[in-house]
Formats: C-alpha cells, structure tokens, sequence
C-alpha cells in the first residue's frame, strides 16, 4: 500500500509528464478525490500549454475523478489499465467525460 506521501506525489509528477501540444486551447480543471487510509483531495489545472498540481479542493472544476488511493496509485504507476479500473467501477468520473478520455493522452509515459 502506498505512503501518503506516494499518493500526493502522483500529481507534481503527472504535472512535469505534461505534453503541452496534446492540451493545444485546453483550458481545465481537474479534481482527483481519493478514498481510503492514504487518500485526499488534489488537482490540476491545464492553462495555456501548463500544468499545475495542487492539494485540495479546487473550484469549479471541469472533471471530478475519484477513486481508492491505492486504485489510482497503480494507474499511475502502470500497473492498473485505467480504462479496465473505470469500466469495473474502481474509477468513477462526474462532468466532462470527454476529458476523461484525454487525460490519458496529456501526459508522457
């Protein structure tokens, strides 16, 4: 199982794994709200070829993700194929589902 500190280092990484001409006039947010021991609230925010993370609740956000902690740990980490974890209900998404789809290609592996 992942530390909390594993968990909220997801997001800075995913942030400099950002592929700014896949996101060209995406401006988004995104809510991560993970359960369990080692979950929390974090975001990002995709503006003008950037990508922040944050810890929290964000405003407004485009997208809702949630998911268990150690579920997103291991889409993460590539040890979990986040579209199999959706379609068997580890992964749930509220709002934009269309940026659910692209999230997975905003990113390097």
């Amino acid at each position: 199982m992942p530390t909390s500190q594993e968990i909220a280092e997801i997001f800075p990484t995913m942030a400099s794994r950002f592929v700014p001409s896949k996101a060209e006039g995406l401006n988004a947010v995104i809510q991560f709200n993970l359960s369990g021991d080692n979950g929390g609230l974090y975001w990002l925010s995709i503006a003008d070829g950037v990508c922040v993370s944050g810890q929290g609740q964000a405003e407004n956000p485009k997208m809702t993700l949630k998911a268990n902690a150690d579920d997103w740990y291991a889409v993460s980490a590539g040890q979990l194929n986040a579209m199999q974890a959706f379609m068997s209900g580890k992964i749930k998404i509220e709002g934009d589902m269309g940026m659910a789809m692209k999230l997975q290609t905003l990113f390097a592996q």
